[in-house]
């Protein structure tokens, strides 16, 4: 009789930590004090962590078969470019510094106010219009005496930049008067426009702009603003934030809903840190991480972006938004990389892979395999030349253009993968093996741009909004609990739908605040594309 050999556990799968510098010197200081029974600050015990937690990756990551130090090199200090030519560069391509190429042409001098940012990208800026002091139309020419002077169309434009706290404040002072027999008090009215309440809408939408649009914790904000004369504790912060975001409630709430009737839908989703979960231990559930997924819709001309936090993976929130849409629309067109997580959830979509994690698995091997490499980076970079000359056009029109110029590409790839996987010509254990058995794998769900109207190409969407929430992640490393990521959430979305319509989002937001009734009984109106034609429609100020 045989006899199986004892089952062996997994050793638990370990996830990369954010990179920390700490000096040598600090460690050995750490441990001198854990020696002498003295107790570490936070900081310190969260550095200790942060280097036990980095050797432990490395050390598994060394252990694992087909492991590089470029990989490791690239977690450590972030990935280079991955264009084709910096990847797999021409084999006739001349090295740095030879004498032979032909010297860069010198920058010719701007004139005086042609810089970086035209006159015309400063619409925020105060409007003021001046006068010719000494001309008018119709004047005779100070300078010739036949000719008569005329108004040019374009007028001179200067931009003056001021410096200016995030946050200002004004105090006013009003007069008192008492009576010397009744002792009562007289007080004068105060200015039109001054408000009762001590923090005007534009603060929490400043405050929530920095902190969940720009990444700036609370703590350094007060800081700066105690610096600059004008105290905004983090206490003070937050409840403003707080308040704001429940008044926004109803307006993120139709972003969902909204979501949920899109043609197209990018999902993704990336690790958050949570510090307090009571709820989440009540429930009982295995599942012990906290995840941010970022999702973006698409109808027509309008994308959304949503910002969901918990304990659930893309693909279950994204099962959670869908549950909302209308029964008699078709299915979605649902854009994800091939992780199982994004498709968790019970869905009804037609999913699509992105090619650019499929890129990528060739870019990262292509040292060890340049010649296979760089035919499939040169393949896809045609796609994605005929891509870009689809701009403006029509799904239907997109998915002809395709057909026509791109499958005949992605055919000569496909024939490329049968020719050397049915030859073997790769070794599957291989580097590229791994990079062809992927695109095989996925290859329908790969190329469904030849064969669906609006399928995306690539995820990159959903890639760039993530990059919202991990940099709130890096800035600030945690929520203190799950009522605060809601908040984070609520921002979020917000401010980067705004950006996504060319809206905007610091007004988007104090509009929301100001009129959160009229939100709340019609938000379908209040949405980042329309809120202004609302507001122009029943007189209000913006």
């Amino acid at each position: 009789m045989a006899r199986c050999k004892p089952h062996k556990p997994k050793a638990p799968k370990l996830v990369p930590v954010a990179v920390q510098e700490v000096e040598v010197a600090a460690l050995h200081g750490y441990l001198d004090k854990i020696e002498r029974g003295e107790p570490l600050t936070s900081e310190e015990l969260q550095a200790l962590r942060a280097t036990i937690a980095t050797t432990a990756y490395l050390t598994a990551e060394i252990k694992r078969k087909r492991v590089s130090l470029q990989r490791l090199r690239e977690w450590l200090f972030g990935a280079s470019t991955e264009k084709t030519a910096t990847v797999c560069p021409p084999a006739n391509a001349e090295p740095d510094g030879d004498p032979a190429s032909p010297a860069p042409k010198a920058d010719k001098p701007k004139r005086k106010g042609h810089g970086r940012n035209p006159a015309s990208c400063y619409r925020g800026a105060e409007q003021v219009k001046v006068a010719h002091p000494d001309l008018s139309a119709g004047d005779s020419c100070p300078e010739c005496p036949k000719g008569k002077v005329y108004p040019v169309a374009e007028p001179a434009k200067l931009v003056r930049v001021v410096g200016m706290a995030p946050l200002s404040a004004k105090l006013v002072e009003l007069e008192r008067f008492r009576c010397n027999c009744c002792d009562e008090v007289f007080k004068a009215p105060p200015p039109d426009g001054t408000g009762t309440d001590r923090y005007d809408e534009t603060a929490s939408s400043m405050i929530g702009s920095l902190r969940y649009g720009m990444g700036t914790p609370f703590y350094r904000l007060e800081k700066f603003q105690e610096g600059l004369g004008i105290p905004l504790p983090a206490g003070t912060q937050w409840k403003l934030v707080k308040r704001a975001a429940g008044l926004m409630e109803p307006a993120f709430d139709h972003l969902i809903t909204w979501v949920a009737q899109s043609e197209v839908i990018h999902n993704d989703d990336t690790v958050m840190k949570v510090l307090d979960r009571p709820d989440l231990q009540r429930k009982g559930k295995a599942r012990k991480g906290v995840y941010t997924s970022g999702i973006i819709g698409k109808q027509g001309q309008h994308r959304v972006a949503l910002f969901l936090t918990g304990m659930n993976h893309s693909g279950e929130n994204m099962a959670e938004v869908l549950r909302r849409r209308r029964q008699e629309l078709a299915r979605p067109i649902q854009m994800c990389d091939a992780l199982s997580a994004n498709t968790a959830g019970d869905l009804d979509t037609i999913v699509a892979h992105c090619m650019v994690h499929a890129r990528r698995k060739f870019v990262e091997v292509a040292d060890d395999f340049p010649e296979e490499c760089r035919f499939l980076l040169e393949c896809l970079k045609e796609v994605y030349i005929i891509e870009a000359a689809t701009h403006g056009l029509s799904p239907k029109e997109r998915l002809d253009l395709h057909k026509e110029r791109s499958a005949p590409v992605m055919d000569r790839v496909w024939a490329w993968i049968r020719e050397l996987t049915d030859g073997k010509q790769v070794e599957p254990n291989s580097g590229l093996g791994d990079a062809i058995d992927y695109m095989e794998k996925h290859w329908s769900r790969l190329t469904l741009f030849l064969r669906e109207p609006g399928a995306p190409i690539d995820n990159n969407a959903a890639e760039r909004i993530l990059k919202r929430a991990i940099l709130h992640r890096k800035n600030s490393l945690f929520y203190k609990t799950l009522a605060g990521a809601r908040v984070g959430d609520v921002f979020m979305s917000l401010i980067h739908s705004a950006e996504l319509n060319k809206v905007n989002p610091f007004d988007y937001l104090v509009a929301l605040q100001r009129y959160h009734v009229l939100v709340e009984e019609n938000p379908e109106e209040w949405m980042p594309w329309n809120y202004a034609a609302t507001l122009e429609g029943l007189g209000l100020p913006g």
